[in-house]
């Protein structure tokens, strides 16, 4: 694939962004693209490798070697097709997929992967600026309704090949815009909206019905759900967010990640928050707890909202610099991630334990915390111990908690399903029929895996559908 000797001739080249100091004054997509020359260059690198890695680190498993060489050969248009035939939405992995199929690449071994993720993007921005993403409307249609619960990721990726195989779908929301984690829990800065709702325009073309403002198990039952559709599909994400129960966490001023980040989204889709309930950090000094991507996405959000300063804290070691390869090749490795948000200006504190908030007049003033080392035991398994007389204390007006999620909300609709789940507390499912213990009822993506990749959720929403229509039809032609 490619050019034979690119990889030796033509050097690694990614996209580049614009300056921490003119980015952080709005919340737009700030990623400066390469040309098309420069696309194609990047495709040339592709090595044609006995094994291609890249597709095992690829969830959706991406024809990656074929449409790096359709691109190197200026055939953009065919690259765009080979795409979808395994990722219905390669705008949203291009921008906010972390690119395990780059760590995967035999070209990382010299860390120099081939850039993945960059060309995907170009492809499909391309072909919706020339017109080649047109709907898919099936010639025939089975009479079948489905309802699929929930519009992130997983869901609309289900909600599109079911509809393509002629099924009537409907689209279920609690929120009042389509999108799940997708529209609320990403910041613009990293994933422009207009791209969902372009989306759904095809979509809508190809018959999916969407339903915001809809929460089944509160303001729409259960019971109804199960008697209309002959298919029920759980696509909702793991919500249920992991608490930090320690002395002074009743004080204001501490928010959980979600709840901050989904208030600037709306804000920047026009919405007014009550100034009473709004979340801000603009003029305060902002702690992070939690090293993940949410945390990072509240870093970026609290400095373009003028935060004082922001300090990120996480109870794990701080990660290697550079990985090992010969011990970590071709899986994703543990090493130090440092994100854009990161570079606009953040202190990253690693093996650190919060003990406790301190508050004045009901307010988070500081926050306690105390390091902590790892221990390895003899059957392999990591211990964590505070370090006597390592306490500190950091000044604070605002406490995000960035921690993760522990599994999907079960008040409402999935203890009114009585769905069987599993010990994590997930709805149960299998990755061949995604059938859970109520018979028609279907779960994928976060809702059954706990939380996850944007990757992830789309190849479960595709794979859910196809075992959707198996049981609908007896056969399916949809890809596994």
């Amino acid at each position: 694939m490619g050019k034979p000797t690119g990889f030796l001739e033509i050097p690694r080249r990614d996209r580049g962004y614009a300056p921490v100091s003119d980015r952080i004054q709005h919340f737009r997509e700030f990623v400066l693209p390469l040309t098309e020359e420069e696309v194609s260059e990047q495709g040339a690198r592709c090595m044609d490798c006995g094994i291609p890695y890249c597709h095992h680190g690829c969830p959706v498993n991406n024809l990656i070697p074929d449409w790096n060489d359709l691109v190197y050969r200026n055939r953009w248009r065919e690259a765009i097709e080979e795409l979808h035939r395994t990722n219905n939405f390669p705008e949203f992995t291009g921008r906010i997929c972390p690119a395990p199929c780059e760590a995967a690449c035999t070209l990382n071994l010299e860390d120099s992967p081939v850039t993945i993720k960059t060309i995907e993007c170009s492809i499909v921005d391309r072909a919706w600026e020339e017109g080649w993403i047109q709907p898919q409307i099936p010639k025939v249609r089975t009479g079948k309704w489905v309802a699929v619960v929930g519009s992130g990721p997983a869901g609309l990726a289900c909600a599109q090949q079911l509809a393509r195989a002629g099924h009537r779908v409907v689209v279920y929301e609690k929120n009042d815009r389509i999108g799940g984690l997708l529209r609320y829990g990403i910041p613009d800065f990293k994933l422009e909206k207009h791209h969902i709702d372009r989306r759904m325009a095809q979509m809508r073309a190809e018959g999916v019905e969407f339903c915001p403002n809809t929460h089944v198990g509160v303001n729409v039952s259960v019971p109804s759900l199960l008697a209309r559709y002959d298919a029920v599909v759980l696509a909702g994400g793991a919500e249920k967010p992991r608490n930090l129960e320690v002395p002074g966490r009743e004080l204001k001023g501490i928010h959980y990640a979600m709840e901050f980040l989904t208030q600037q989204n709306r804000r920047v889709a026009g919405d007014e928050i009550p100034p009473h309930k709004a979340i801000l950090a603009t003029g305060k000094r902002v702690v992070v707890i939690g090293g993940g991507d949410t945390g990072s996405d509240c870093i970026g959000t609290s400095i373009r909202q003028g935060a004082i300063s922001v300090v990120q804290l996480e109870i794990l070691p701080k990660p290697p610099e550079k990985e090992n390869k010969l011990l970590t090749w071709p899986y994703w490795p543990n090493k130090l991630r440092t994100s854009t948000s990161h570079e606009e200006g953040c202190e990253r504190l690693f093996s650190v334990s919060t003990v406790a908030f301190e508050g004045k007049g009901g307010q988070v003033r500081k926050v306690h915390c105390v390091q902590v080392e790892w221990q390895q035991d003899a059957s392999g398994r990591y211990t964590m111990r505070e370090i006597p007389g390592s306490e500190f204390t950091l000044d604070a007006d605002l406490v995000l908690l960035a921690m993760g999620f522990v599994h999907p909300v079960h008040q409402g609709m999935v203890e009114q399903l009585g769905v069987e789940l599993d010990p994590r507390g997930n709805v149960k499912a299998d990755t061949r029929t995604y059938r859970t213990s109520i018979d028609k009822v279907f779960a994928a993506g976060d809702m059954r895996r706990g939380q996850s990749l944007v990757v992830w959720a789309i190849r479960e929403g595709r794979q859910a559908a196809r075992a959707v229509d198996e049981y609908l039809m007896g056969y399916s032609e949809l890809p596994a």
